[in-house]
């Protein structure tokens, strides 16, 4: 009997303890925030909250639901790599969400506004909500309630890994990790409540095997990754704003949706600009000041004259509002020394630091339902600086003693060219895609990628004119577009229309990345890092200006005391200084011009590049293959050294070499040729020769390319010189492979691959003949063996791996806007 009482008495006991175990909500007690919350610091704001410190954790008391806001998470504290791509500031995807109870339960629910229907049928609205996912991001108990809020836990939705930084340290094969929470903790400096936001930072730290170069490069122990991850709670603008259409014609970012309530002859798709709230105070006057201005404030971190350079930079976008007719709407001031950069109320300018030069970014936090942007964000990398200092001194620098040289050449064109990168960071914060033909019409956009101009003046180089110093006359129309306010009354789609007729009667346009790229695309004005009207006319130029910044290279190219060694540094991007214009002079050949033409607007919409000027491509890119052209001058040979100790060459900045610790004198003529062939032989160029050729027979054919190359290399005797001699032969050899690949390329056409074939053929053909005993036959003996393996099984080749030249971007401009090296955020 008394064992049957006590295992009663631990029943109870057991059921009683299991009780106090239970949450409030649990148990169906009533407790109150204000009892919950008795201990701990309280926090009001746009959602208020409390911080427990006892247990660590913020409790969120939500007085709204079904009432939409905007979350999104940043990176506060990066890494420090370019590659990995987890840098400072960093923004996430926006998302409007709001919150939904259940019960017990609340739910963080995201709207799918991909797909909506814009009516005032509550039904038709519902079809279409009914029809596609929404999503949930979180789930939470609620621990408390009072006075229609509820208290829940926010701990373990803000203590995780919310821009995805496991998946981009997998991405670059950075080892595997994971997120640690033993090792993670809130950040409470950075954790405020604002009137209209609610912010939290915590420490985050990421765990794992087997680091990579990269993260073994920034992190002082690489098994442990430890950055600082923001979340912002927003409310979302009011539903005063009035979107803008979109037109093709003119750049810019911006939204599109399904619009199902869309008349089915009318198209279903509605797309709409990204663009900051901007109003007249007095609406009728041709010329106006802001109702509120648009404010960007610059990192007070940045050192002078950096910093200068940047403000300068960033109010030149003050005289295209002038031409949309404001006064003083786009402002500059330095960021107060008590402002919280995270806080959504200031667009910023941030200067980040990392181990590399990188990418520079310009993106937006907008409101995924209209397009209006909330907060504009520029993160500028620090050392991109250095390299155009670098470029400059290769240029124009004169080390003539121990004394400081007079470095106003060199440092002026840093300055100018930081002006302009601000400039350009900030317009893609304004809406703003890149306009990469604009330096074919007079520099006309900062949101071109522009290559510094040098002039050649006698024997030497002049850098006065290396940047524009204003902005260009297509920003302003395109501000125009995005901004002006039109009278009451005035139809706005004929507004717009005049815009952008009238800015073509100005003789400007625009096209973007996917009409710029190196590879592939097939425009011949519209390219990266180039300037000048004419792309193969700007090659010569640019050619003449390399050979003169050769021919003057010297020991004075760096100042006294510094290890010989470095002049390799300088060295490359003049030896390279060439590439970009390469690249646009390659898309020449076989290109098309065409428009973002509307019907009806009177635009030329396409037209093959006239047969001679392709050919006066194909000649002018034949000299950058020439053994003259590529063979360093000799001098220069004797002036670098093996690296000396703890100054390891960083092969992302110099030739990489297959003769050890010595410099590699066939290396740069290596990379430089072979940037020539891969661009005469990407797979759509060579494909689009093979059809310009077919519907036109007056048209350079693959077949015409391939015998002027086979005669600029195979079928050319050999230079008397014996560096120039082995430097074709290199040349010779590259040509081979390329025509190899070709030939059994399965994504190039069938008609390219069988021409490739034939000229294969013919080349065997006269290999076949030539002397057995001439000082070349190796160098034959070589190409049959290659040869006879590609008609046999051509996994059997194998070929030397191609140098390629040391990197070159970014040594300007931004971010992609297509990738993540240079995807911009609209």
């Amino acid at each position: 009997m008394r064992k049957r009482l006590f295992a009663l008495f631990y029943l109870a006991l057991a059921v009683n303890c299991q009780i106090f175990a239970q949450s409030p909500a649990e148990s169906g007690s009533a407790v109150t925030i204000a009892t919950f919350t008795k201990a701990m610091e309280r926090n009001p704001g746009f959602m208020t909250y409390y911080w427990d410190a006892k247990k660590g954790k913020i409790w969120l008391e939500i007085d709204k639901f079904d009432t939409e806001f905007l979350y999104y998470p940043t990176l506060a504290q990066g890494v420090g790599s370019n590659d990995i791509g987890l840098d400072r500031g960093r923004l996430g995807q926006e998302h409007v969400v709001k919150f939904q109870r259940s019960g017990p339960k609340v739910l963080l629910i995201e709207p799918n506004y991909a797909y909506r229907a814009i009516s005032n049928d509550p039904l038709e609205r519902q079809a279409v909500n009914e029809s596609f996912a929404k999503s949930v991001h979180a789930g939470f108990d609620i621990v408390a309630e009072e006075n229609g809020k509820v208290l829940v836990d926010l701990t373990s939705f803000l203590m995780q890994d919310a821009v995805g930084a496991v998946q981009a340290i997998t991405r670059t094969k950075q080892g595997t990790f994971k997120f640690d929470p033993s090792r993670s903790s809130f950040y409470l400096p950075r954790t405020k409540a604002f009137p209209q936001n609610t912010e939290f930072e915590t420490i985050i730290t990421l765990t794992g095997d087997n680091p990579g170069a990269f993260l073994r490069e920034v992190a002082p122990t690489p098994s442990a990754i430890t950055m600082h991850q923001h979340h912002s709670f927003v409310q979302l603008p009011d539903d005063k704003y009035k979107p803008r259409a979109f037109d093709p014609r003119i750049g810019y970012g911006g939204i599109e949706y399904f619009d199902y309530a869309t008349p089915v002859n009318q198209p279903i798709m509605k797309r709409y600009i990204s663009r900051h709230r901007l109003e007249k105070k007095n609406p009728s006057a041709a010329v106006s000041e802001a109702v509120k201005p648009i404010i960007y404030y610059v990192d007070p971190g940045t050192p002078e004259p950096i910093r200068s350079a940047l403000v300068d930079g960033t109010a030149w976008w003050n005289q295209a509002f002038e031409a949309a007719g404001y006064k003083d709407a786009f402002q500059v001031k330095l960021l107060p020394a008590d402002a919280d950069p995270m806080d959504i109320r200031y667009n910023l300018v941030q200067w980040v630091h990392r181990s590399t030069r990188g990418w520079s970014y310009g993106g937006s936090i907008i409101d995924p339902r209209t397009g209006e942007i909330i907060k504009g964000k520029v993160t500028l990398g620090s050392l991109r600086v250095r390299q155009d200092y670098l470029i400059a001194q290769g240029l124009v620098g004169d080390y003539a003693s121990a004394a400081a040289p007079s470095s106003d050449p060199m440092m002026q064109m840093s300055i100018e060219r930081l002006r302009q990168l601000a400039a350009h960071e900030v317009g893609h914060t304004l809406g703003l895609p890149h306009n990469y033909i604009a330096s074919t019409q007079n520099r006309a956009s900062v949101m071109d990628y522009p290559t510094m101009v040098a002039k050649v003046k006698g024997a030497s180089i002049d850098l006065s004119d290396a940047y524009t110093k204003n902005i260009g006359e297509y920003d302003k129309w395109s501000i125009r577009y995005g901004y002006e306010q039109f009278p009451a009354g005035a139809d706005e789609k004929k507004a717009l229309d005049k815009i952008v007729g009238d800015m073509h009667k100005a003789g400007l346009t625009f096209l973007t990345d996917q009409d710029a790229r190196p590879e592939g695309s097939a425009h011949p004005g519209t390219h990266l890092w180039d300037n000048g009207n004419n792309a193969v006319d700007e090659l010569k130029r640019v050619s003449e200006v390399r050979k003169i910044a050769l021919a003057n290279f010297s020991e004075k190219k760096i100042p006294v005391g510094t290890p010989m060694a470095m002049l390799e540094e300088v060295l490359v991007p003049m030896y390279m200084f060439h590439r970009y214009q390469v690249e646009a002079a390659a898309k020449v050949v076989a290109g098309q011009t065409y428009a973002n033409a509307l019907r009806g607007d009177g635009q030329s919409v396409l037209s093959t590049v006239p047969v001679q000027e392709q050919k006066r491509a194909l000649d002018a890119l034949l000299t950058t293959i020439d053994p003259a052209f590529l063979a360093l001058p000799k001098s220069v040979l004797t002036l670098i050294p093996p690296r000396p100790f703890r100054y390891e060459p960083n092969f992302r900045e110099v030739f990489k070499r297959r003769t050890g610790i010595t410099f590699d004198p066939m290396a740069a003529p290596e990379a430089a040729a072979g940037m020539t062939l891969q661009m005469l032989f990407n797979t759509e160029r060579v494909s689009r020769l093979v059809a310009q050729s077919a519907l036109d027979p007056a048209q350079l054919s693959l077949e015409s390319m391939l015998d002027q190359l086979l005669a600029a290399t195979w079928y050319k005797a050999d230079p008397a010189d014996g560096y120039q001699a082995e430097v074709k032969r290199l040349t010779d050899k590259l040509l081979l492979q390329k025509m190899i690949d070709l030939a059994n390329n399965q994504e190039a056409t069938s008609q390219a691959r069988a021409i490739a074939g034939l000229k294969l053929s013919q080349l065997k053909a006269k290999l076949n003949g030539a002397d057995a005993n001439s000082k070349l036959a190796a160098h034959h003996f070589f190409a049959l063996d290659q040869l006879r393996r590609a008609e046999g099984n051509v996994a059997d080749i194998k070929p030397t791996n191609p140098q390629t030249p040391p990197d070159g971007a970014p040594i300007d401009p931004g971010q992609e806007w297509l990738a993540p090296a240079c995807d911009w955020r609209p």
